[in-house]
Order: structure tokens, then sequence, then C-alpha cells
């Protein structure tokens, strides 16, 4: 995971159309409803989904792996809109964040995998307690468990050894966000191996054989790895700082 930095100003259509909806929530609530359905071409619109690959660099928000050239992506909420869960072994808990469905703030461009298989409705809470059940709640009092990459910085908490991914300090936010999202799965490991592998052989032409006419493109290669928008960068600068020593 990198930081994610979305333009301020939200794509209009969740101005002009999704604060509306979320009037009609919210006064929904109050009458007693606690089932809402929402409309996926608001929040999942071409707009949002256009602003978001670009904010990401056409990278899935969790486990960075690029996205649209294989799959179409999901525009993924980051507290779930219809229901939650503390955690996997729990029911569903509803309502979820119905006012937060489409807020700008909310919401990030996932994989599939990370999305559908993994986050699901999982939202943790350092405090379950402290949860916001409705919007007259004010959820700056929640202490989330899994990493906002809009508001935390996700490399002061997570790092790697190898292509494996592991928690600073054994940090709680850390640990629940690699362990609850999937992020040190087989297949993801493998296709981060490959990665670093690759970076790893770079790192010798660059360092190692510093003569030789490649190294100045080897080292090219290895500062275009650690850009945000390149593939596992998070990796690639837990690796090239480590200079390729630390092992799982």
């Amino acid at each position: 995971m990198i930081q994610v930095t979305k333009p301020a100003k939200a794509p209009a259509i969740l101005l002009t159309k999704g604060k509306p909806r979320r009037r009609e929530h919210i006064a929904a609530y109050n009458k007693g409803v606690r089932g809402f359905t929402f409309d996926s071409k608001i929040y999942g619109h071409k707009t949002v989904k256009e602003a978001l690959i670009n904010a990401q660099y056409d990278k899935c928000f969790l486990c960075e792996s690029k996205i649209t050239h294989i799959a179409f992506g999901d525009v993924e909420h980051f507290r779930p809109k219809a229901a939650y869960r503390q955690s996997t072994s729990d029911p569903l808990q509803k309502p979820g964040y119905y006012w937060l469905a489409y807020e700008w703030s909310n919401l990030f461009l996932a994989c599939q995998l990370c999305n559908q298989l993994f986050k699901k409705n999982l939202f943790p809470l350092v405090n379950p307690s402290a949860r916001a059940t409705s919007h007259k709640h004010k959820i700056e009092r929640e202490k989330p468990l899994f990493i906002n990459p809009s508001l935390d910085d996700p490399e002061e908490y997570i790092s790697f050894r190898r292509e494996v991914p592991y928690p600073i300090k054994n940090n709680p936010r850390g640990k629940t966000t690699i362990t609850d999202l999937g992020l040190k799965r087989q297949k993801l490991n493998e296709k981060r191996l490959e990665r670093y592998e690759l970076l790893e052989q770079l790192y010798l032409i660059a360092f190692r054989t510093p003569a030789i006419p490649e190294s100045k493109r080897a080292k090219d290669l290895l500062a275009q790895a650690v850009q945000d928008n390149a593939e596992y960068a998070s990796m690639a600068r837990a690796a090239i700082a480590a200079k390729f020593t630390l092992v799982p």
C-alpha cells in the first residue's frame, strides 16, 4: 500500500446525484428504515472510476496490482455502505455506513480479489463500541484497524521482507490490514517475488558492476520502480532501502 492523494473536488455526479440520495437515505433512516439500496451508477459512474484510476495510477489501493489491463476494477467503499462486520466470523450488522455511500472520501479503486474475496463488509475498529452506526454519530470517534491510504501513510505501518509484507513493530493496524485483507496471499506474493527478483538483478548491475554500460539504465529502472505509479512501489522502496538484504 502507498498513500493515495485524490483530487479535492469530487466528481460532479457525486454532488448532483449522490447528495440528494444521501438526503433520501437519512430521511428514510429517521423513519425507521434499516435496509437500503444503493445506485452503483452514481458511485461507480465512469467519471468516478476514471478519477480513482488516475489518482491511484491504475493500481488497487490495497495490493498495488495494476488493474485495468486485465479487469474492470471495483469502486470500493472503505466504510461498507450496506452492512458491516467487526471480524470475518461475526454476522452482518445493518445498516452500514449508508450516509457515506456517495462520499468521495469513502471511495477507492480495488481489484476484484481484494474487494470481493477479502474486504467485502469487513470494517474492524479498535473499540467496536465507538462505531458510528448512523448519520447521527461522529465517525471521528472511530479508530479503524484498516489503514486508510488517503489519511495515513501505509509505509509507516507496513514494510516488506523480500516480497512478504509485515507489520512494522508488529503494530495492530498493519497486522490487521495485512491479515484480513489478504495482502500476503500466495499468488500475490508470487507476483511480487517476480518483481523483486527483477529489481534485485537490476540492483546488482547498477551497484556491483557500475563500470558496464548497462549500469546507468539499471539505475534509471530502479528509480522508476519506487515511483508512486509503479506496481508494488512500497515493496520496491523497502527492498532498495535495505539493499536487498532482508529475508522473510
